[in-house]
């Protein structure tokens, strides 16, 4: 129905941001990243938005860009997560972040939002894992935007085995696959490195 609404931002609340657009103003809820990146009101925004319906209720619901907005659906299609706990998700984990803990079975990552249990997270990983592609999850660079592309990652399966061995290697030293494969994207020039080179940078990066 709305695209996207680009407006000035004339009131910042606790879960929602007030955007006025040709003497309308609509109220869009929206992340605590979004909602901790606007500091002042007169502000210029532009949001991709999603309206929720319910038999009594029309709300709106903004992302700063289409992807995080294609996240926030894939999460309110799991059974039990609504509009309001999916943004609690998208507020603690970046889109990078929350795919790669779906990935890599992270429930603990993705507890850390409020009102998401462990029976919650196993639900996210379990229904939305077979929806994401480990070679699309790698290609996120820490903006969200391309990384280093498909090509890139599966030009040759010792890349592959290379960051494996690196992300277990991290693993048996007690990190979460989460925090082994988050460390090893960090590492500029990853998917050239040898296991061990990429292992010792990986570490730096966590320490």
């Amino acid at each position: 129905m709305i695209g996207y609404i680009k407006g000035i931002v004339t009131g910042i609340f606790d879960d929602y941001l007030l955007v006025e657009n040709q003497g309308i103003g609509f109220r869009i809820f929206t992340s605590g990243m979004v909602l901790s990146e606007l500091t002042r009101v007169n502000q210029e925004v532009k949001l991709f938005t999603y309206l929720h319906v319910r038999e009594d209720e029309l709300t709106l619901f903004g992302f700063p860009t289409q992807e995080e907005m294609d996240t926030f659906k894939l999460l309110i299609s799991v059974n039990g997560i609504g509009p309001k706990v999916a943004l609690s998700i998208l507020s603690t984990l970046s889109v990078k972040d929350l795919s790669l803990a779906i990935m890599m079975g992270d429930t603990k990552a993705i507890t850390r939002a409020n009102g998401v249990g462990a029976k919650g997270a196993g639900r996210v990983i379990m229904e939305l894992k077979d929806k994401l592609h480990y070679e699309d999850v790698l290609s996120l660079d820490g903006d969200g935007g391309a990384g280093p592309g498909r090509d890139a990652l599966t030009s040759g399966a010792a890349k592959s085995d290379n960051v494996s061995d690196a992300v277990l290697a991290l693993v048996s030293l007690g990190y979460s696959e989460f925090e082994a494969m988050k460390a090893v994207k960090l590492v500029p020039g990853y998917e050239s490195l040898d296991s061990d080179k990429l292992l010792k940078e990986a570490l730096k990066k966590i320490f």
